[in-house]
């Protein structure tokens, strides 16, 4: 994590038993409430709460109203890194997409051009659990916008992003990637499910 929050030093199950346990004791907060939650949980120092912001938000995907776009937006870009960025990404956001797709239309423009590189990753991510149904066009055009970044995170995005998808179609994975100029990272990473597999 490169020392970059602070924390109270619970370990991920035991942190995930109590807020289990919370809920079952206590249920989920109804929806009008959430945001409210999550801005004061992105408020405290520990990266714990963030943590069981996340966990709550993932809770309550799919009770989401359209205009929640907004909160999930300020959980991205507020105290950012991969561990927060990417489970939002993954999985928040990838549902609300589905669930609104006017919304995403809305929405995606604004994060595919964003100078803030976590939005991007969130653009280039969120399609990670679509399987079959993943918009490949899409996917493909949000990684062309980014050749030739030296973020990191995007690379590596860029990366994970292909070899998910080339577990539902490989061909297409395997063309895209020998006709673009992909960063060393994105490429290495794009292949990588698929090389292991040809060698099992």
């Amino acid at each position: 994590m490169r020392n970059q929050f602070p924390y109270l030093g619970i370990k991920s199950p035991e942190l995930s038993s109590l807020t289990s346990e919370f809920y079952s004791r206590n249920g989920l907060p109804p929806v009008q409430e959430l945001a409210e939650i999550l801005r004061d949980l992105w408020q405290l120092p520990e990266r714990e709460y963030q943590y069981s912001g996340v966990g709550l938000l993932s809770r309550m995907n799919k009770k989401l109203p359209d205009g929640f776009i907004s909160t999930i937006e300020y959980l991205l870009v507020s105290k950012p890194w991969w561990d927060t960025v990417d489970a939002i990404a993954g999985g928040t956001v990838g549902v609300h997409f589905q669930r609104f797709p006017d919304m995403m239309n809305s929405t995606l423009p604004s994060w595919r051009t964003s100078p803030i590189f976590w939005l991007r990753r969130s653009a280039i991510l969120f399609q990670l659990n679509y399987k079959e149904k993943t918009d490949f066009v899409t996917l493909c055009q949000i990684i062309e916008e980014n050749l030739g970044s030296k973020e990191f995170f995007i690379n590596k995005a860029i990366g994970w992003s292909l070899r998910q998808y080339s577990k539902y179609n490989e061909s297409k994975v395997r063309e895209f990637v020998s006709k673009t100029n992909l960063h060393p990272l994105s490429k290495r990473e794009a292949l990588k499910w698929l090389e292991r597999k040809a060698n099992n």
